[in-house]
């Protein structure tokens, strides 16, 4: 599926596109609020901007995706691959992010303010401890140096 048949598709009401190939999609400051994304690939999308507010991205891979200064708060992306994803400035305030592998991701500056971050893999990720102090849960959580939060 390419970005102007999901921008068509949304346009006309439809919000559930779990399962689309959309790898290396140019979605930029596309406003797709609640969208279905379960178990997309997203893989080096650009969503620089985009509106994902409440998006479900659970499973969705994000790998190497730019997601700055997108708004993904309240979005569920529990156990979603945000590997290497670029997520500066980005909005995850009360997001789900329980179980995502968030390994090399850039978070610098991206707004964690009661994010659930149970169980997620930041290893090697650039993020700040006041950024992660924010954050409700982090039972679990690799941080960046591969420790273990209990």
């Amino acid at each position: 599926m390419d970005e102007e048949l999901l921008a068509k598709l949304y346009k006309a009401g439809q919000r559930d596109f779990s399962r689309a190939n959309l790898e290396g999609a140019d979605l930029r400051e596309s406003n797709l609020w609640w969208i279905d994304l379960e178990w997309a690939n997203l893989r080096g999308a650009d969503l620089v901007g985009a509106n994902l507010k409440g998006a479900n991205l659970i499973g969705a891979n994000l790998s190497e995706a730019f997601l700055d200064e997108a708004d993904l708060s309240g979005a569920a992306l529990y156990g979603a691959n945000l590997r290497d994803a670029n997520l500066r400035g980005t909005n995850l305030s009360v997001a789900d992010l329980g179980r995502a592998n968030l390994t090399g991701a850039n978070l610098i500056g991206a707004i964690l303010e009661r994010a659930d971050l149970r169980e997620a893999d930041l290893r090697g990720a650039k993020v700040t401890s006041e950024q992660l102090d924010q954050a409700n849960f982090l039972h679990g959580l690799i941080m960046p140096d591969g420790t273990k939060r209990e």
